[in-house]
């Protein structure tokens, strides 16, 4: 049995949890997710805890017991704490600025670029810093909008510039060296 979706999920006070046919909808103070399960799986709520088993010892169902387990937990852990993720600016002349709700960013183009917050996303910025913040309830969101932010300007090898998330560590490579005989 799936080590991880056999551990039931406490809910916290205050966070509103409801099981329609295959489709999960948490509430809380940071807002509401909704997710279809696997109809395959079997969740159960019971008072503060949610538990998910599985039908069969078989390979599909073993593989989505754990995946179940885990979706579940996520949501409850975005309604109640949400999820973040710390991008650092690096490079000469980069910056970012928040524009209401977008993010204007200067990475060495040309141009500047307006990135638009998506539904359910909040942004922080420390602009003498080159930080921003991605903040969000759903955990999968947060995570597309910090990897699409980094894809602006990926960091390079050489120089060491780019938009990297906090504490990723950018393997440098030599430049070339001019041989004189």
């Amino acid at each position: 049995m799936s080590r991880i979706g056999r551990k039931p999920i406490s809910i916290p006070s205050g966070i509103e949890c409801k099981l329609d046919g295959v489709v999960m909808t948490v509430k809380g103070p940071k807002g509401q997710l909704h997710r279809d399960l696997h109809p395959n799986m079997q969740v159960a709520i019971e008072g503060d805890l949610i538990s998910v088993t599985r039908p069969t010892d078989g390979r599909i169902d073993r593989s989505l017991h754990g995946l179940t387990r885990t979706l579940i937990s996520n949501m409850v852990v975005g309604v109640s704490e949400g999820f973040s993720k710390t991008l650092n600016i690096v490079g000469v002349g980069y910056k970012v600025d928040l524009k209401g709700k977008a993010l204007s960013l200067n990475l060495g183009y040309s141009h500047s670029i307006d990135y638009p917050a998506p539904e359910g996303i909040e942004f922080d910025v420390d602009s003498k810093k080159n930080v921003i913040i991605v903040k969000g309830a759903n955990k999968q969101v947060v995570g597309q909008v910090a990897a699409e932010i980094r894809m602006l300007r990926p960091p390079e090898p050489y120089k060491g510039k780019g938009v990297m998330y906090q504490g990723e560590k950018i393997r440098r490579k030599a430049g070339k060296t001019a041989a004189k005989k």
